[in-house]
């Protein structure tokens, strides 16, 4: 009898992590970096190095922030330059809506800070296989940027 228990056990096991895994199959890249303090200075870019391996592949590319509840702005302006692998740059300009017109936060999350996710580019296609460089830095007019948690970048397959 506990050697069934144990098989049971094990396969199931295996079932639930197979079933982990699989539930995020579609993602090529999923990076977060805290911002120290909760302070981003207008002069500290947050990086983003992804390998992108297929330029036939369609991609959806989403931006991520996590807010505390002080941050003082519905809004978060950013700058996006992208380094392609072959050295040429591009440069976006980026309005991230955080809270609507009443000034309840948009994003989820239960307490003090908010999660939001933004789709940026829905079914891309990269032009070239490599390394691609990816660099936010906000774009607020205020050197020291308060109550931003994190920054993120996701890219999964469309």
């Amino acid at each position: 009898m506990p050697l069934a228990r144990g098989k049971n056990l094990l396969l199931l096991l295996t079932l639930f992590t197979g079933l982990l895994i699989s539930c995020d199959a579609k993602r090529v890249y999923d990076e977060n970096i805290i911002v120290e303090n909760n302070s981003w200075n207008v002069h500290n870019k947050m990086r983003f190095d992804v390998t992108i391996p297929d330029t036939n592949q369609r991609f959806n590319v989403y931006l991520k922030v996590r807010n505390a509840l002080e941050y003082p702005y519905s809004n978060l302006f950013l700058f996006m330059n992208t380094v392609l692998p072959d050295g040429r740059i591009s440069r976006d300009t980026l309005e991230l809506t955080l809270a609507d017109y009443d000034g309840r936060w948009l994003g989820s999350g239960i307490g003090s800070v908010k999660f939001s996710k933004f789709l940026f580019r829905k079914g891309i296609r990269f032009k070239q296989k490599g390394n691609y460089r990816f660099e936010l830095e906000q774009a607020m007019r205020v050197n020291e940027l308060k109550g931003i948690k994190d920054i993120g970048m996701r890219i999964e397959t469309q």
